[in-house]
């Protein structure tokens, strides 16, 4: 069986199958059918053994069958005549022809193209209107009303309909009708139309080679009678067998077909030509610029709304990351973090555990933008609820979240990460390099040493193992954790590197973290020159003070 109906301008028809059906003006819904009066959430069509029920779930402007309201369940027969708000429907037999696939108002497209037909390209058409055109009584001032359109702040849609209003004042028509395209496709739908007393969009079935023609090659085409066609005769093959004329010319904006605008007549008095012809490009046109003037202000509303997602993420990132100064004893810490994006997948964090020590820990997600941010939030709050074990244990962390990254998140999505744990009893580092860059361990006495890794980034694999290493740390004696922004910053001629990291790192390690930090960060501005960020640049620095 299928359910189908129309509002006036698009055509539904959808497949029923087994189970439950929200039809309503919200996208998500199964059945979707954009029309202000029909609520976000209408109805519900029920199909169970051959039987439908619809029920109203509470719409604002009700549904009735046969012209009685309904609230709670109602069988529904063929025939029946169901409306949702202003939008008629009827439920049919499941071979009945219709002109639209489901959830579909496109037009139905025959194969061939007539004989008749005169195809003249949109710049031709395009040209300065002729003297016997322009004379024609309301022509000249239908223009005008039509160019006021560009700058009216209508809907879309009441545009649209007011744009079809006026054409019809001079070129006489049964039905006037614009399709658009949509980005990427070669489909037509219907957006907007102008129908005479007693007409419909039903029978309208265009010709695929007319409508690639306009697609493709930007031809306005003046379409024949079809009846003087041997092969159209006998069947509907354009749009209907009475049809006497018929002409489409494209929307189109800098080379790409936004739409057709469509217009037939079956009055044999009424015979369109190629002025005629000329007279509809001219409005084509113009409301292609009102149409393209719409997708701006559609792209400016959703870059908008990006902008504010963002500025909110970044926000809400900046407060993860915001952490209070920990005091230990004989230690002092300090971390930095510059994004070259509104969000990242760079973190750091630091955090004294219940029995006293001091967790550190610098990681970078695969990735950037907010997928890479929405990784790192996950990955961090993880490790945030482990701190709080009695006896948080390195190994049983990174490999608990190295699971949970790994069950839920993409094959390409992993993470690289060092964390480390300080004992102030012992003055020991404990610490695991999963595939990270090596840290920097630099002596008080003028020497350097890596931390190299000790097992691979997590999230990769299932069931990876990490060893942990340890050092001790004598008094003056500072760590450097950092991600690869540091070392890949863009200089004019190369990168920053590591041989420049160490260098800088040597000649800072009487300076406090605070310094450290503050200092090298400077040493690498100056080193880029206005070169830009490619990549984010985090850093924690750790120094024994006593």
């Amino acid at each position: 069986m299928k359910l189908v109906g129309t509002d006036g301008s698009r055509l539904y028809s959808w497949e029923l199958t087994e189970g439950k059906h929200i039809l309503g003006r919200k996208v998500e819904c199964d059945f979707y059918i954009p029309n202000q009066t029909v609520s976000r959430r209408h109805a519900e069509i029920e199909f169970s053994n051959e039987t439908v029920f619809v029920t109203d779930l509470g719409s604002h402007n009700g549904t009735t069958v046969n012209e009685r309201p309904i609230g709670e369940k109602k069988e529904i027969k063929l025939g029946d005549r169901i409306v949702f708000g202003e939008v008629n429907f009827k439920l049919s037999e499941g071979d009945e022809p219709t002109t639209v696939g489901a959830s579909s108002r496109s037009t139905q497209l025959a194969p061939h193209d007539p004989e008749k037909s005169v195809f003249l390209s949109i710049n031709e058409a395009l040209k300065p209107l002729p003297s016997n055109v322009t004379e024609i009584p309301e022509v000249l001032t239908t223009i005008s009303d039509m160019a006021r359109t560009l700058v009216l702040p209508e809907p879309r849609e009441k545009m649209l309909s007011e744009a079809l209003d006026l054409i019809s004042r001079v070129i006489p028509s049964e039905r006037l009708i614009i399709l658009t395209v949509p980005e990427g496709s070669d489909e037509v739908i219907v957006e907007a139309s102008n129908l005479s007393s007693g007409k419909d969009l039903s029978s309208i079935t265009l010709s695929r080679t007319i409508i690639q023609d306009i697609l493709q090659n930007k031809n306005a085409i003046l379409i024949g009678n079809p009846m003087e066609d041997a092969r159209y005769s006998d069947q509907q093959s354009i749009i209907m067998s009475e049809l006497k004329s018929a002409m489409a010319v494209p929307l189109f904006d800098q080379g790409r077909v936004l739409g057709i605008l469509y217009v037939d007549t079956t009055n044999p008095l009424h015979r369109y030509s190629n002025d005629f012809l000329k007279l509809l490009a001219t409005f084509g046109n113009i409301l292609a610029s009102k149409l393209v003037n719409y997708a701006l202000l559609a792209e400016r509303a959703e870059r908008q709304l990006i902008e504010a997602e963002l500025k909110r993420a970044s926000s809400i990132q900046k407060k993860l990351l915001d952490l209070a100064p920990q005091q230990v004893d004989g230690y002092s810490i300090h971390a930095y973090q510059d994004q070259c994006r509104a969000v990242g997948g760079d973190m750091y964090d630091y955090c004294q555990l219940p029995d006293g020590r001091l967790v550190i820990l610098v990681a970078d997600v695969s990735g950037k933008g907010m997928g890479a941010a929405l990784l790192m939030a996950n990955v961090l709050a993880s490790l945030r609820i482990l701190y709080q074990s009695p006896q948080f244990d390195l190994v049983q962390s990174v490999q608990a979240t190295s699971t949970q990254l790994f069950k839920y998140s993409a094959p390409e999505d992993f993470v690289t990460l060092f964390v480390g744990i300080i004992d102030p009893q012992k003055n020991r580092l404990s610490y695991i390099n999963a595939g990270h860059n090596p840290a920097v361990l630099v002596h008080s006495t003028g020497t350097t040493e890596y931390l190299e890794a000790t097992g691979i980034m997590i999230g990769a694999f299932p069931g990876m193992v990490w060893d942990v290493n340890e050092i001790e740390m004598n008094i003056g004696d500072s760590v450097c954790v950092y991600t690869d922004g540091v070392t890949e910053a863009e200089g004019t001629t190369d990168q920053y590197g590591e041989e420049r990291l160490l260098d800088c790192l040597l000649g800072l390690r009487a300076e406090s973290p605070q310094s450290m930090t503050e200092k090298l960060m400077k040493n690498i501005e100056e080193f880029v020159s206005g070169c830009p960020q490619s990549d984010d640049i985090t850093m924690l620095f750790v120094k024994r003070e006593g």
